[in-house]
C-alpha cells in the first residue's frame, strides 16, 4: 500500500483503522469518520484551545465555523460524528467539546515520537515546542551520519539508526517522523515499520510504500509552494484581464463599477458578523 492509500478516506472511531490522526482512535462508539473530517477536527481543536485560554466557555456553531474557516453546516456535520455536543440557542460547551475531540483524536494520552534524520529540517522539528503543547513528545532522534550521532539536540542525544529497533521498543514509540533525503526515506520507513511503528509522518518528497496496517501522512513543502504559485498566477491573470477590460471601455461606462461597488457593500454587510480567525 502506498502512503496515499493510507489516508483512505474513512476511519473507524474506536478501531485500529482510526490511526490516521495519530496512533489510534479512542471513542465510545465504532462509527465511520471521513478522513477530511478528522483533519478538520484537529483544526477545531486548535481554535477551541485558544478559546479556553481566553476563558470563553461557550461558542456558537457560526462563531466556531468562522474562526476555523469552514461553513457552519459542515462544522455541525463534522461534530455530529462525536455525538450530541451543542445546545440549541446556547451553542457548544467549549471545555466539553475540547475533551470530546481530544478523545476522538486519541489525544487523551501522550504520544512518543521518534524522529529520523537530524539535518536542518530535523533539527527544526526536534526543537518545535508546538508538538509538546498538543500531546506529542519527541523522545528519540536518529541519524546515520557520524558527524551527527552522539551530538545533543535540545535535551536529546542523537542515536545511530542501528539502535532504532531497541529504542522504539524501550521508549514505546507510537509515531515515527521521516525527515531524511528522498533516497533514504523508504529504507527509514521500512526500519520504522519493522520496529513496530504503525503511524508515520513523512517530510521526504517521495511516496512511501507501506503495509495496510501502517498509516502515513505526507508533508511536502515544495508541493504546497507549487499550489500557492498556481494561486499567484491566477490572481495575476485576473488582474491583467481586468486592466485590459478597463482599457477597452476607456472609462466611459461607470455603471459596471458602481454595480461592483454595490455588490462589495452587500458582501460586507452579509459578512459583517463573521469572526476572522
Amino acid at each position: 500500500m502506498t502512503e496515499h492509500s493510507a489516508t483512505r478516506g474513512i476511519a473507524r472511531v474506536g478501531s485500529a483503522e482510526g490511526a490516521a490522526a495519530g496512533a489510534g482512535y479512542v471513542a465510545d462508539e465504532a462509527r465511520a469518520v471521513p478522513e477530511a473530517t478528522v483533519a478538520r477536527l484537529a483544526l477545531y481543536l486548535r481554535v477551541l484551545s485558544s478559546l479556553v485560554e481566553a476563558s470563553i466557555t461557550t461558542v456558537s456553531s457560526e462563531e466556531l465555523a468562522a474562526a476555523a474557516g469552514v461553513g457552519s453546516a459542515k462544522l455541525r456535520k463534522d461534530l455530529s460524528f462525536l455525538g450530541s455536543n451543542g445546545t440549541r440557542g446556547v451553542g457548544y460547551d467549549v471545555p466539553r467539546l475540547v475533551s470530546r475531540i481530544k478523545q476522538t483524536l486519541g489525544l487523551n494520552r501522550r504520544h512518543r515520537v521518534a524522529l529520523v534524520g537530524v539535518g536542518h529540517l530535523g533539527n527544526a522539528l526536534a526543537g518545535y515546542d508546538g508538538f509538546a503543547d498538543r500531546g506529542f513528545t519527541v523522545t528519540a532522534l536518529f541519524d546515520n551520519s557520524d558527524a551527527r550521532v552522539g551530538k545533543t539536540v535540545g535535551e536529546l542525544v542523537v542515536r545511530h539508526i542501528d539502535k532504532l529497533d531497541e529504542a522504539c521498543a524501550e521508549l514505546d514509540i507510537s509515531i515515527g517522523v521521516v525527515a531524511t533525503p528522498a533516497n533514504a526515506a523508504q529504507h527509514v520507513c521500512d526500519r520504522l515499520v519493522a520496529a513496530g511503528v504503525r503511524c508515520i509522518l513523512n517530510f521526504a518528497p517521495v511516496v512511501l510504500q507501506v503495509p495496510d496496517t501502517v498509516d502515513v501522512r505526507r508533508v511536502d513543502l515544495a508541493v504546497e509552494m507549487q499550489v500557492l504559485s498556481f494561486h499567484v498566477a491566477r490572481r495575476a491573470a485576473k488582474a491583467g484581464a481586468a486592466q485590459d477590460g478597463g482599457a477597452n471601455t476607456g472609462g466611459a461606462n461607470t455603471g459596471g463599477a458602481a454595480t461592483q461597488a454595490d455588490a462589495d457593500r452587500m458582501k460586507t454587510r452579509r459578512n459583517g458578523s463573521v469572526i476572522v480567525p
